[in-house]
């Protein structure tokens, strides 16, 4: 029976402020209560969690599922005025007393179009950069278990950590995060049709 709605072919980006505590991202707009989405995708907005450990593992299987092409990390960073975007994380373990993987390689870097992202934040009139030092937060620990899970290829997703200053207002948050998933955004392909036996 044909119910007459249509699949969303769009491509999903998740995308994750990691500390529930860290609220100036809200993916809801409006009194919709539905979330905001970039041109040409749809948003899959996850919740942040206490555990760093449960977070990446949870974000390492939606995309092992392939139920989003991309992941936005959001948080904070250390250092003064400007939006950084990691483009790497080291392998170390959440209390950095030792590598997190002895196998695995000591820098991951991350696969968001970094320098599309910076330069679509600074058309939009924020101060950003890409930053190659890894933070040592629960957000690098995150980047990198999800970047060291991801499977090897060229269907890998996108994956991308924005830091904003601690002093940014909620509004230029808010702007950096969907300035920074539209150009992720841009490179993702529509789902594929289903296949009709």
């Amino acid at each position: 029976m044909d119910t007459g709605v249509r699949p969303d072919r769009r491509p999903a980006i998740a995308i994750c402020a990691w500390d529930p505590t860290f609220t100036a991202w809200d993916p809801v707009e409006d009194l919709s209560g539905e979330p905001w989405n970039p041109v040409g995708a749809r948003t899959l907005p996850i919740p942040g969690m206490a555990s760093a450990e449960t977070l990446a593992a949870a974000l390492s299987a939606l995309l092992a599922k392939g139920e989003c092409g991309a992941l936005l990390l959001v948080g904070q960073t250390a250092h003064p005025d400007a939006f950084r975007l990691q483009m790497r994380a080291e392998n170390r373990r959440l209390d950095h007393s030792d590598r997190l993987d002895h196998t695995g390689p000591g820098v991951a870097r991350a696969t968001a179009p970094a320098a599309e992202i910076v330069r679509a934040l600074a058309d939009a009139g924020l101060n950003a950069l890409a930053a190659s030092d890894a933070e040592q937060d629960a957000g690098s620990y995150i980047l990198y278990r999800i970047l060291n899970d991801l499977p090897d290829g060229p269907a890998s997703p996108s994956i991308g950590l924005i830091r904003a200053p601690l002093n940014a207002p909620n509004a230029k948050v808010q702007l950096a995060v969907k300035t920074a998933a539209s150009a992720i955004a841009r490179h993702l392909a529509p789902l594929s049709r289903p296949h009709v036996a």
